[in-house]
């Protein structure tokens, strides 16, 4: 952890040259939890929002952004990926969104993963705030990746 890696010999950023590394099979998985009003809640999960079908929103932009994240992201590389997997469930506080990436790659997808987790909070937050302005986003955090030099890391 003494070496930043995305720091060249005179400190300024940069995308680290990954081409040396090996192709290997990645995994991330992430979450963005959106708290709401019970009524709220109540009313997503039974399908019942002024605006639509507002989990259908919710895992397309998941996946979209999971796809757009080096466009997002300024040190990402764009790396092919393999499958992206998005579940919305309902918990207490609302919706517990959660995102799994798979590439085969040379670096990992958890930055996709929580891009993806992050942008699907965002498009429930847009979904529900004409009924629960006070709606939240968060944590959004990484809850598990596998692959590359680092191997396994759940949190």
């Amino acid at each position: 952890m003494n070496e930043m890696s995305h720091l060249d010999d005179d400190g300024a950023a940069r995308m680290v040259d990954v081409s040396g590394k090996s192709e290997t099979d990645r995994e991330a998985v992430a979450e963005a939890v959106v708290s709401m009003g019970g009524e709220t809640r109540d009313a997503l999960f039974a399908g019942e929002l002024p605006k639509g079908d507002a989990l259908a929103v919710v895992r397309v932009a998941a996946v979209l952004g999971v796809k757009r994240t080096p466009d997002l992201v300024p040190l990402c590389h764009p790396i092919p990926i393999s499958g992206v997997e998005v579940t919305v469930k309902q918990v207490y506080a609302g919706a517990r969104i959660e995102v799994r990436v798979r590439a085969t790659a040379r670096t990992g997808v958890e930055m996709e993963a929580m891009t993806g987790a992050a942008l699907g909070a965002v498009a429930l937050y847009d979904m529900v705030k004409g009924l629960d302005r006070g709606a939240e986003i968060g944590p959004v955090r990484l809850l598990a990746k596998s692959g590359g030099r680092s191997g396994e890391w759940r949190r």
